[in-house]
């Protein structure tokens, strides 16, 4: 895969200041000093324990989104990737000075660690009478890599420790003394496991694409939020559902004692939260499978999912992929000052940062499946007409020959819409060749009743390939069983093809503007209904032609009219949709 290096930026050195200047915009409750790039809180409540963290950019909306009430007081940023300097720590320290206390909190890598714990000793040295007001917390939640690996560095902190920030950030906000505050910090961030998976390594802005990426059908499980190589690669890449039972079980298993960084029981009494983090680049679409997946993969382990949260909440920029987070909930053996109640609704305590995604406030309840009214009927259709194909069994392979190259020319359809569209149409006319193939299989499609199977193939237009292309072939279709059941004909001559091919196309019309030349599937399924009444061979030739000459006609309807004409007439790429039905003629004509 190649890496997506375009950015858009004023320029790299200042793309973390204007975020931060961003982020005060969108939160009015929020400041900067932008000398040092701290954000905080412009009225904090110095009665209230104050939370600072940071680190690296790049993070988004860790750390700085995370700012407000209810979670952390300040976020110190720096660099991309980079840590901040000891000095920009002390200035958010004093910024958020208080009478109650301040609790650092740093993900551990060590130039945070470094450089926070600097600042920490630095202010006690500089304000020995406030030494004891400044407690300091390192959060480590990865679990790729093993103790004996880890043994000098420890675990990398990951997306894990933005529930110790909500969590300990709620306590202070309820006037949680710094001792109550920094021992559920503490308490979280033991209990914390995550593992990341990504398709592709980010890229930084400012910097060269970097040369080595993971293959087409690769991925790396237990990479860093740095771009830091994972754990191991594998390849092909996996259903979604065996590499989520796979991340999850790496969190939770404690057969290996190398790796087992969290006490689960694993006997069935095991309560977790779930945080599905997106690492930057993942679609949202691909980010609810992957929850639904979570959720089942932890019924299958016996483990209850108390709480789920998902989205981006610890990012590395740009970067496909994601990690999921567990924080084991407390048993009932647990001192009761904090009990999993407590910890859920410190949790579920409402918060302004503009970072904090919504979520339930309450276990997830089973899904409710509904079975759809519309659904295909796979059921043999009868017709009041009795027109039959001239020859069954070849009518029946001819729509299979189609649906095949459909199939095989989808890569080709596809490629073509990416230039010309949306990159879907190979995708739809698969979708609906798959299905058509299915139904044929069934003996809903049969050569005996040629109007029953015509409405079987429009009602799978309708249902099953979706979008533009979908509803123009379900109308045509349709239209295409009324012809033909207007016929007092017995047989499917081609005259009565031609007849009812004619009027389809009229019928269609009226729910379209396209008119050849259009560049859009109307070309050539007008030129094949135009010239069938003179033979299929010519008709054939006619749609070759005009599904070719979609290369230098400028669109006037679909996708493709939203495309820079020259540009695309530069191209030279024929319209995808007319390019289906050239396909699908072909197939009929041998």
């Amino acid at each position: 895969m190649v890496v997506q290096s375009k950015h858009f930026l004023n320029t790299s050195t200042s793309l973390v200041l204007d975020s931060l200047k961003g982020l005060c915009v969108l939160n009015p409750h929020l400041a900067i000093d932008p000398t040092t790039r701290v954000l905080h809180l412009a009225n904090p409540d110095r009665s209230q324990v104050a939370l600072v963290c940071g680190g690296g950019s790049g993070h988004e909306p860790s750390h700085s989104a995370f700012v407000g009430q209810g979670i952390l007081s300040a976020a110190v940023c720096g660099n991309v990737f980079a840590s901040p300097s000891a000095y920009q720590v002390r200035r958010a320290i004093d910024l958020v000075s208080n009478d109650a206390g301040t609790v650092i909190i740093v993900k551990n890598y060590t130039g945070d660690v470094l450089n926070f714990g600097l600042a920490k000793e630095q202010y006690a040295a500089i304000h020995p009478g406030k030494s004891d007001r400044v407690k300091f917390v390192i959060v480590g939640d990865d679990v790729a890599v093993g103790r004996e690996q880890g043994r000098i560095v420890g675990r990398r902190g990951l997306a894990g420790v933005c529930l110790v920030y909500k969590i300990a950030g709620a306590l202070a906000a309820r006037g949680g003394s710094l001792d109550e505050v920094y021992a559920i910090a503490e308490q979280i961030s033991s209990h914390l496991g995550t593992i990341g998976v990504g398709l592709e390594h980010c890229h930084v802005p400012g910097t060269a694409v970097p040369d080595t990426h993971l293959g087409n059908n690769e991925l790396e499980i237990g990479l860093g939020i740095h771009n830091e190589s994972g754990h191991r690669r594998v390849s092909p890449v996996p259903p979604l559902s065996e590499l989520v039972l796979n991340l999850i079980q790496m969190i939770t298993s404690t057969a290996d004692p190398d790796r087992s960084f969290v006490p689960f029981k694993n006997d069935g009494t095991d309560c977790v939260v779930l945080l599905v983090n997106n690492l930057g680049g993942l679609s949202e679409l691909e980010l609810g499978a992957i929850v639904g997946e979570a959720k089942n993969a932890l019924d299958k382990q016996g483990i209850k999912a108390m709480r789920v949260l998902a989205g981006s909440f610890m990012t590395s920029l740009n970067m496909p992929g994601f990690s999921i987070t567990l924080l084991l909930l407390p048993g009932t053996e647990v001192d009761n000052a904090i009990s999993t109640h407590f910890i859920l609704s410190l949790l579920d305590d409402p918060t302004n940062a503009p970072g904090w995604k919504w979520s339930s406030k309450s276990e997830p309840k089973a899904i409710t499946e509904r079975t759809s009214l519309a659904s295909v009927d796979t059921s043999p259709l009868s017709s009041e007409s009795s027109l039959r194909a001239p020859d069954v069994r070849s009518f029946e392979t001819a729509i299979e020959r189609a649906c095949d190259a459909l199939l095989l020319a989808e890569d080709e359809i596809t490629d073509m819409d990416k230039i010309a569209g949306d990159g879907d149409c190979g995708l739809t006319l698969s979708a609906g060749a798959s299905s058509v193939l299915k139904v044929l299989s069934q003996g809903v499609i049969i050569g005996d009743d040629v109007v029953s199977s015509m409405i079987a193939i429009s009602r799978v237009a309708e249902e099953k390939m979706g979008g533009t292309s979908g509803a123009l072939y379900s109308i045509f279709f349709s239209s295409l069983a009324q012809a033909l059941a207007r016929s007092s004909a017995a047989v499917a001559t081609t005259e009565v093809w031609s007849s009812a091919l004619k009027s389809a196309l009229a019928r269609l019309y009226t729910y379209t503007r396209a008119r050849p030349p259009s560049r859009t599937l109307i070309d050539p399924l007008t030129a094949f209904v135009d010239a069938l009444p003179t033979g299929f061979e010519g008709a054939v030739l006619a749609v070759q032609d005009a599904a070719e000459r979609t290369k230098d006609i400028e669109a006037k309807a679909g996708r493709s009219a939203y495309v820079e004409g020259d540009w695309l007439k530069g191209q030279k790429v024929p319209d995808p949709g007319a390019w289906g039905v050239k396909v699908i003629v072909e197939a009929l004509a041998k």
